[in-house]
């Protein structure tokens, strides 16, 4: 598991290679990721925005962004956190995602940017 903390706000990541969605054969890799997100600060936050960005092994990179996490905004109080789980494809058996959070602060309504820290994506298999 890979954690840091930003602004007050830990995430946390675990990722887990998705051997019956990828076919190595055809160059098909799945991945998924659990991302815990714990509030530290001594007011409520609210995630509105992601942008990831995408490595593959062979320097393939990408960009994915987009309102909020899985059809959801979440809002955490003080203390408070929030976990999900997603996905994603590889063209290899090796990557990388890193990428931050815009959340906003409800008391003062301004925006701040929270790092999600890199993480690698393996296939086992790559590991022997």
């Amino acid at each position: 598991m890979v954690t840091k903390i930003s602004e007050g706000i830990q995430i946390s990541v675990e990722t887990f290679y998705q051997s019956d969605y990828s076919n190595p054969q055809s160059h098909e890799f799945m991945f998924a990721y659990r991302i815990t997100i714990e509030n530290h600060n001594n007011f409520t936050v609210q995630l509105l925005h992601r942008n990831w960005f995408i490595f593959d092994s062979n320097g393939e990179q990408r960009e994915v962004e987009g309102e909020g996490v899985v059809g959801t905004q979440p809002i955490l109080q003080p203390g408070e956190q929030f976990q999900y789980v997603s996905g994603c494809n590889l063209r290899t058996e090796m990557g990388r995602m890193q990428g931050h959070y815009t959340m906003l602060n409800q008391n003062n309504k301004l925006n701040f940017e929270v790092k999600i820290p890199p993480f690698e994506l393996v296939a086992p298999f790559k590991m022997n």
